[in-house]
Formats: structure tokens, sequence, C-alpha cells
């Protein structure tokens, strides 16, 4: 099909290329000598239909499924995008099937997360049931983040030299 029907070929839509392709099947390629069985593709086909089994009435689905390290933050990285899991997972290591539609995350063999699949990349879908509710009191002790158009405080610069000794651990008077 590739190098006999597809090469060279344009077609305007799908429509077109379904017409264009059983025209095709039935004027070329079925009723020519098969290379390889030296039978006409037609004929054989006709002796082996009966012997052939129905295909299933739902669709089929091609499945992907590999294994997966959860990050720290409780996410699967899957095609370029990320995918939480239960706070409550005990492995570091779960299978993931990606469907076409739906990502599904299974630990010991039971699910424990689907997500319809992200378009693009660099996403993260968090399913809110994921995640534990932080406690009331912690709640509370929480500060509010102050707001970013906020006035930003002003320090003398010695202050940011010893922020700077600080973090690169140095003693004082040490460059």
């Amino acid at each position: 099909m590739r190098q006999d029907f597809f090469l060279g070929r344009s077609f305007r839509d799908l429509d077109d290329l379904n017409a264009q392709f059983e025209d095709w099947r039935t004027t070329i390629a079925n009723p020519r000598v098969h290379a390889t069985t030296q039978r006409i593709v037609d004929e054989h086909f006709t002796e082996e239909g009966p012997q052939l089994l129905a295909l299933p009435a739902r669709p089929y689905e091609a499945v992907l499924t590999v294994e997966r390290r959860i990050s720290q933050e409780g996410m699967v990285a899957v095609g370029g995008n990320q995918y939480s899991v239960p706070d409550t997972t005990r492995r570091r290591i779960v299978e993931v099937q990606n469907h076409p539609a739906e990502v599904r995350i299974f630990e010991d063999g039971q699910l424990i997360a689907s997500h319809p699949v992200l378009e693009g990349k660099n996403q993260r879908r968090v399913d809110p049931s994921h995640r534990k509710p932080i406690p009331a009191a912690r709640r509370a002790v929480q500060l509010p983040s102050p707001p970013a158009d906020g006035p930003v405080a002003r320090r003398p610069l010695a202050f940011y030299e010893a922020v700077g000794r600080r973090l690169a651990n140095t003693p004082e008077g040490r460059p």
C-alpha cells in the first residue's frame, strides 16, 4: 500500500481518499497475481473468507504500557506531560497505560488514577482528590503571600552581603 497506493497520490479529504482506495483495491490490487502466493488476491480471499472470524463489535484500542517513576510532587510523566497520582500511593514505580484518549495509572495491578490525555507538551493535570487536604491547624499557621504588585522592602547592602555569606556557607570576612 505504501509504495503502490499512497506513492504520488493526493486527495481532498477522507472521503476522497476512501473512494480512491476502493477504486484501487477493486481494479488494481485484488485482481492481480500476488507476488508471494502466486494466486489472484480476489480468488484467494473468496476461499479464505468463510474461515475468517468477525472483528469484535467494540473498536480496537492500541495501548502502550510502560513503567514510570513518581516524582516527589506526586506526578507521572507521560508523553511530555505530567499527571497526578494519589498521595496515598505506596510505590515509587507504577505502570502506566497510554490509551488514545486516556492515561491510566496502576499500582500493583490496581487502577489508582485515570486522566484525559493532555494535548501538547509541558502541561500538568492534578486531580484534586489525589491531594490530602491541609489540616486546619496548618492552614491557620501558613502566612499569606505578599501581593506581587506590593512595595519591596528597602534593606541596607550589608543585609544582602550577610545573606550571600550564609548561602555560600562561608565565615564572615572571607570572600
